[in-house]
């Protein structure tokens, strides 16, 4: 299996541009989730952690009562690739709502 590659500044800016809940740079990209309790925040949590076994790559998370930063990168690769990129789009399928911070 190759390793997956590195995706240019410019690459990431654009990906960054239409999945517009994220923001973040060729070193990683992030998205902030709101909720209206914690009981919400952490049952997105588990639907995340579920898609990521499925694809075999694992955000980094972090909960904060109502709210949960979701980054992403591949370390392997040191920067965004195309699988980060999916792991957005599947966790913006899951909570499709407004980017609050």
């Amino acid at each position: 299996m190759s390793r997956p590659q590195a995706l240019s500044d410019g690459e990431v800016a654009a990906a960054v541009a239409e999945l517009t809940h994220w923001d973040g740079d060729a070193q990683g990209i992030y998205r902030r989730l709101e909720f209206d309790s914690f009981r919400a925040a952490v049952d997105t949590v588990v639907q995340i952690a579920e898609v990521a076994e499925e694809m075999d790559h694992h955000p980094d998370l972090d909960i904060r009562y109502t709210s949960v930063r979701v980054a992403v990168v591949t370390h392997d690769a040191g920067g965004v690739t195309e699988l980060d990129l999916e792991l957005a789009r599947r966790v913006d399928a899951i909570h499709p709502g407004s980017n609050d911070g």
